[in-house]
Order: C-alpha cells, then sequence, then structure tokens
C-alpha cells in the first residue's frame, strides 16, 4: 500500500516542505531509504523498526520503500524519523485515519519509541508558516522558548504513541508550563558611565546602534578602542520575540548554546580564525561567526592582523545582511544582518601620531599596514573613528556629561521606532534600500549639490555618498527631527571622513581630522 506525510526539510534557515512517500508490499523482509539521505537518515531504518516493535508493530514480510521528496535535495539528520514511522504505519493501515497535507512531523526517534529534539528544529518551525502547514508535530524542548506562531497549531508529544493516539482522537496533550521569561539585562558588558573621556567616540557609536552603521576605530594600544566596543551592546534596543527567534535557529543550527539574555548577541572571533569559521561553511555547511552575530554586533579586534581574504569575503554580507556558501552538493543562504566594529592600530608599532611614544615605523610600513584593509571593505564602513589616548588629568572639562547606557539605549530606541514608523517594518537607516530612504526623506537640491561637491574634490566614491545621507538621517532621527538638516549633514560627513583624513595625516606626520 501507499501512505504520504509531511515533513520539513532544512538549507540553511530556508524551509521547504518535504514529502515522506512510504510503499510497503508483502515480499522478503526489506527496508529502504531514497531520496539523497545521509548517513544519519539512513539509520533511521533501525530506529523505526526498534521503535514499531516497541509498540507491538510486526513487519515480517513486508518490502518497504520510503522516498523522500524532492529526491534531488541532500537529506540532512535524524529531524525525519518521526514522519518516516508515521507513514509507515499509514500505509500499513495500522493507522487508519486521514491525515492532511497541511499537518507535518518533525522529531528524531529513540528504540523504545520516544520522541527527541533535534538540532535545527526551531528553523523549521519558523519554515512551516511560510510553506503552508496548519498543525505541526513536534518534540517538547524545555531550552526552547515558548512559541506563539499566528496560524499554526504547535502539538508537543514525547513518544510515538502520543502522536497515534492523538491522530486517533485518543489522547490530549498536556499542557508543557513554561515559566514566563524575564527580560534578563546582562552586566557583562561595561556601561557607558565607566568609560572616562571618549564623548565624541560615544556619540558615534549612539549614531551607530541607533542606524545600525557599521564603525572602524583606528588608535595606538590602550587608547580605548576595544573598551568602546564592548561596551556597544549596552546601548542596543532589546531584540523582539521574532529576532531573537531568528538568531536561536542560527544558534541551534551551528551547534552552540546561547546565553539566556535578550541582548543582541556580540561575537569577538581571534584573528587567527580561519574564513571557515568567520563565513560558515565546512562540508556539511553550518553558520560561522557573522550569521551567529546576526541582528547584534560582530567585533573584529586587531583587524589588520586578519587575513586579507578572510577580510575580503565580509563584503558582501556587509552590503546584503545574507551569506551564500556553494557546496558541491548544496547551495545554502544564512542570514548574517549585523553591526561590524572594527579596531586597528595606525601602523605595526601602534604609535603612529600618539603625542607620549615615538612611532618607529616608515611610511612604507604605515601604507603597507594601513592596506591591509582593502579599499572595497574600508568604503563599506559608514563610521571612521581616529582615537587617541585620554589624558585622565584633562578628562571631564569638556563639559560633556557621562551619561549611562541606559539612557543613551532610551535615545537609541526612541531614534530607531521612528525609523520602524517611517519604513512600515522592522530596519533601520543602514539596511533600507537608498530608493526607500530617498523616497521617504529627500534632500534638497541644495544639498544634493553641495554634498556632490563635496565629494568630487574628495575623490570618494558614490557609496560613500550614500552611506553619509544614511548617517545624516540617523543623526537627525536622535534629535527628533523629520528631515535631513545641513548640520546633520556636514556631522555626517565628518564622521564618514575622519579616520580617511587620519591615515593621510599620520603618513606626512601628523594627526589631523577631529571631530568638532
Amino acid at each position: 500500500m501507499w501512505a504520504k506525510v509531511t515533513s520539513i526539510g532544512l538549507k540553511g534557515m530556508e524551509g521547504y516542505r518535504l514529502n515522506v512517500e512510504v510503499s510497503t508490499r508483502v515480499g522478503a523482509d526489506s527496508f529502504k531509504i531514497v531520496g539523497l539521505p545521509d548517513a544519519a537518515v539512513k539509520e533511521a531504518r533501525e530506529r523505526i523498526i526498534a521503535a514499531l516493535g516497541t509498540l507491538g508493530y510486526v513487519m515480517n514480510g513486508q518490502k518497504i520503500i520510503i522516498n523522500l521528496s524532492p529526491s534531488d535535495q541532500k537529506k540532512i539528520g535524524s529531524m525525519f524519523d518521526l514522519s518516516m514511522a508515521i507513514g509507515v504505519l499509514s500505509s500499513l493501515h495500522e493507522l487508519e485515519v486521514i491525515i492532511p497535507e497541511d499537518t507535518g512531523f518533525i522529531g528524531a526517534l529513540s528504540l523504545d519509541g520516544a520522541i527527541q529534539s533535534v538540532q535545527g528544529m526551531l528553523a523549521a518551525v519558523l519554515a512551516a508558516k511560510k510553506i503552508g502547514i496548519r498543525k505541526l508535530y513536534l518534540p517538547f524542548d524545555e531550552k526552547l522558548p515558548s512559541l506563539d506562531v499566528l496560524g499554526l497549531e504547535l502539538i508537543y508529544v514525547e513518544s510515538l504513541q502520543d502522536v497515534i493516539g492523538h491522530l486517533s482522537g485518543q489522547w490530549s496533550p498536556p499542557s508543557f508550563f513554561k515559566k514566563k521569561q524575564e527580560e534578563v539585562r546582562c552586566t557583562e558588558y561595561p556601561d557607558f558611565q565607566q568609560i572616562i573621556g571618549h564623548s565624541r567616540a560615544k556619540y558615534a557609536l549612539e549614531v551607530a546602534g541607533a542606524g545600525e552603521h557599521h564603525v572602524l576605530m583606528t588608535g595606538p594600544p590602550g587608547c580605548g578602542k576595544s573598551l568602546l566596543a564592548w561596551s556597544f551592546p549596552s546601548i542596543l534596543p532589546g531584540l523582539s520575540k521574532e529576532f531573537r527567534l531568528e538568531v536561536m535557529s542560527l544558534y541551534q543550527l551551528a551547534h552552540v548554546s546561547q546565553p539566556e539574555t535578550y541582548f543582541p548577541p556580540f561575537r569577538n572571533p581571534h584573528h587567527s580564525a580561519s574564513g571557515i569559521s568567520i563565513i560558515g561553511g565546512g562540508q556539511y555547511p553550518k553558520p560561522g561567526e557573522i550569521s551567529l552575530a546576526h541582528r547584534g554586533v560582530l567585533f573584529l579586534d586587531e583587524v589588520g592582523e586578519f587575513s586579507k581574504k578572510t577580510l575580503d569575503m565580509l563584503r558582501q554580507p556587509l552590503e546584503t545582511g545574507l551569506i551564500t556558501i556553494s557546496r558541491t552538493h548544496a547551495t545554502i543562504t544564512y542570514s548574517a544582518s549585523f553591526i561590524m566594529v572594527a579596531a586597528m592600530n595606525p601602523c605595526p608599532c601602534g604609535y603612529a601620531g600618539d603625542n607620549a611614544h615615538y612611532c618607529t615605523c616608515s611610511k612604507k610600513q604605515i601604507l603597507a599596514y594601513q592596506n591591509k584593509l582593502s579599499g572595497p571593505l574600508r568604503d563599506r564602513f559608514d563610521i571612521h573613528l581616529s582615537l587617541k589616548s585620554v589624558d585622565l588629568r584633562t578628562a571631564g572639562e569638556d563639559g560633556v556629561e557621562n551619561e549611562s547606557s541606559c539612557v543613551v539605549r532610551q535615545r537609541v530606541e526612541e531614534a530607531r521606532k521612528r525609523q520602524y514608523d517611517r519604513y512600515g517594518r522592522e530596519i533601520c537607516n543602514g539596511r533600507v534600500p537608498y530608493n526607500e530612504l530617498m523616497k521617504t526623506t529627500p534632500l534638497t537640491q541644495g544639498q544634493q549639490n553641495a554634498l556632490q561637491q563635496h565629494l568630487y574634490k574628495k575623490g570618494w566614491s558614490s557609496r560613500t555618498q550614500i552611506k553619509i545621507i544614511r548617517l545624516a538621517r540617523t543623526i537627525n532621527d536622535l534629535r527628533g527631527e523629520n528631515a535631513i538638516t545641513d548640520a546633520s549633514l556636514w556631522q555626517a560627513i565628518k564622521l564618514n571622513s575622519l579616520a580617511v583624513s587620519a591615515v593621510s595625516s599620520t603618513v606626512s606626520g601628523t594627526i589631523r581630522g577631529q571631530i568638532r
């Protein structure tokens, strides 16, 4: 006889409908699984036979063939065990119920018939709604957040017998009570109030957090680059439920545990990390550091020490927020929408332009060190900061109040809310398509002419011009202003061009370019 049951296949974060087609007929004992299964899927044969045998079902004298359709997609993992077992029972007429096509099954089987959670289960749940599944049977996992997906009924089961009983109308699932998760504000990040000085750098990070802009910090050792980067997540708003599920899905697929916090993720890979660990990949592709930083921050300390090949691979995800990994058996796309914060010294010895230390590097060495960041990659940073060591004797004399991260975060949240309302979805100025940005907030003709003349004199790219407009829009959102002003446009130019001026000045022996 023949039966068909629905499950969910995954290609990275993208899910697709997987049809489990089962054919049984009388013959010599045989059990085959076809449709490009990997070793874990093939081993489901033994798990299914043992689990059904434990429940008293006999399959002697049966020739069973299971086809996982679409047959040209590689099937990986034990997620399809439950759907294959239900399909076998239906084809043998041991389960006399009609299973609708919009009912799906995911979960791994134990030999005693228990159903276990699997890697990628959260991503499968999110994909189920998109592919039209209305009812989904899955194992309960207390490590996952409580799921409430509109239009999708989730039925948590603990054993194969539970599934059979529910389908037959003889069992009702118990309520799995979960403690309400309170928002956890992580305390591992330094507070802005603990950082002495650097008021201009703090403001630049506030702009970066409000509009999701990438930041490159250049300065001598000990000037505060790493401290500023580590404190950056403390001013970012907490993740919404939808974004948090996205992040947890990526961590599940990467087999990495995630701390129980509503803070955006913060990843800080060492410069010796390989390109695959940063970008993602492997024989069976898994998310890399850029995907684990999705909706959060990727901090590359001593970015000049990373391999040039690895850094250049970041250019695509910085622009698109996605990373596509192509392998022989599959092409997989993972989400990678993050804020990149990079820090580097101005020269090999680190003290070019420093007033307290003498630089021992030649101009050629300085240029070679700066060129470790290619022009196209450097062009993708929205904000360039040139930092100096803080003189503790004069710190605080600039009259700028040393605000806490909580106060700054409130302004960032308000600025983001203005952007969400303007664009009609949760997207910031640093990510929104340029056409939509200009449609909602156009420049005046005078502003366009002045900006183009300035950029023409500097020889900057069109991408730089767009980034300046994005920065100006974010600055006005922080101020609660509806239009881009001349003052915000000029301030955006200084935020974007600061490090470029500093590098040129370092080579000539002086450091200029400061945010006034």
